[in-house]
């Protein structure tokens, strides 16, 4: 495993856990290029599921394609270790080249 896929995994990791009346689980894809963290947990009585993060390696940059925290993924992942030009904010509409995808 590389650099940039263990710091991911190892940032990506601190999303995870018990939250308010709930959890928060990290999947990967088999290749372990694609990463969700979804939410699972009870609100007013109602179950509630939600993905919080989606976001996939494509060479040597990290792709977020979703990030709906309070502490954003890009700021984790920054004050990891990774820079910032390694990061393309997908959601905020920052371009992500065809070869990416």
């Amino acid at each position: 495993m590389d650099r940039l896929t263990r710091l991911l995994i190892e940032v990506l990791e601190g999303y995870t856990g018990s939250a308010v009346n709930g959890y928060s689980y990290l999947t990967s894809s088999t290749d372990q290029r694609h990463f969700v963290v979804t939410s699972i947990g009870t609100a007013q009585g109602k179950r509630i599921v939600n993905t919080g993060i989606v976001a996939h390696l494509s060479q040597d940059t990290i792709v977020i394609d979703r990030d709906i925290n309070n502490k954003p993924l890009v700021d984790a992942l920054v004050q990891a270790g990774i820079s910032r030009t390694q990061i393309i904010l997908a959601y905020e509409g920052e371009p992500v080249p065809e070869i990416m995808a």
